[in-house]
């Protein structure tokens, strides 16, 4: 059994590094993946966090490599501690995400790389001196975000290392559009198409009053990014007015949304809710979803 080296990621690294990343990605969600120059790029930067990225102060990339081979890698973020800086992440340090080799029969030993780097880790976070310390598993890749629980061994790391699970259970949900309702014109019932916070926008308006609305997003991916997730959206928002709740307008607005993406060559649509929310997980459910993952979000270090 060869001794792994932790040492700072190289540019030589690259395609090994993007390997592992999409195999964690693949254990996640089908038919993504994410190419050399979205993993190089979000190293520097997380162009689609515009709030939080400009709070970091500080970031670097360790990998662990055995006998010639990266099978390990993880990414830390170092936020600033001024007052434009959200409380929550003021002064604190964070695990971005962790990526390894599962111990196989062609890999024994490659639980005892992913460990060193994990003290490695901890140690930087020492070093940075910071008031609080994060973890997740926020891959540049749609819908892999938190600690999805296709990740066993990744939790186990972390459990092992002091961090725990303290913040909520998100559950992605996906469809086929074609598995979605067929959208009906309904009487006395209008839907108008406009650009939302999150996509493109469905609003169902009745006696001329919104009634409720539906977010598509159709640019999970940047095209200079050259990510591998064609035909794939999600909801980013479903809101349907209180005086329309348990009218089934969730399954109209749906269905109108479907006929948009199937218009669009999307073939796939996820969504998202909160664990504790059987009731729109049952809604998603009856229109055509199926549970994909779950995922832990926010885990802080907290040894024993």
């Amino acid at each position: 059994m060869s001794t792994p080296t932790v040492r700072p990621f190289r540019r030589d690294d690259r395609d090994q590094l993007t390997e592992l990343v999409n195999q964690h990605v693949a254990a996640v969600v089908p038919g993504v993946s994410v190419s050399v120059n979205t993993v190089l790029s979000c190293l520097d930067r997380q162009p689609d966090e515009f709030i939080t990225d400009p709070w970091v102060r500080e970031r670097t990339t360790l990998v662990a490599e055995q006998r010639g081979s990266v099978v390990a890698a993880a990414h830390l973020l170092r936020y600033r501690a001024d007052v434009e800086v959200g409380e929550d992440y003021r002064d604190a340090g964070e695990i971005s995400w962790f990526v390894c080799r599962t111990p196989a029969s062609f890999w024994p030993d490659s639980d005892d790389a992913a460990q060193p780097l994990m003290s490695a880790c901890l140690a930087q976070l020492s070093r940075w001196n910071v008031r609080v310390r994060h973890a997740s598993g926020d891959l540049p890749a749609p819908v892999v975000h938190g600690l999805p629980r296709n990740w066993p061994h990744i939790r186990a790391l972390y459990e092992h290392a002091g961090f725990r699970h303290i913040g909520d259970t998100e559950v992605i949900l996906i469809a086929r559009t074609s598995d979605l309702p067929t959208h009906k014109p309904q009487p006395g019932l209008t839907i108008e198409r406009t650009l939302g916070e999150c996509g493109t926008r469905f609003t169902a308006y009745e006696d001329g009053r919104s009634a409720g609305f539906i977010e598509v997003d159709t640019a999970l991916s940047r095209a200079e990014r050259h990510t591998r997730s064609a035909g794939l959206a999600d909801i980013g928002n479903l809101h349907i007015a209180a005086a329309h709740d348990g009218r089934g307008l969730e399954q109209v607005l749906i269905a109108q949304a479907a006929e948009w993406l199937r218009l669009c060559g999307v073939d796939r649509l996820v969504a998202y809710e909160s664990a504790g929310d059987q009731t729109a997980i049952d809604q998603l459910t009856s229109a055509g979803f199926q549970e994909l993952t779950r995922t832990d979000r926010r885990w802080e270090h907290r040894p024993q």
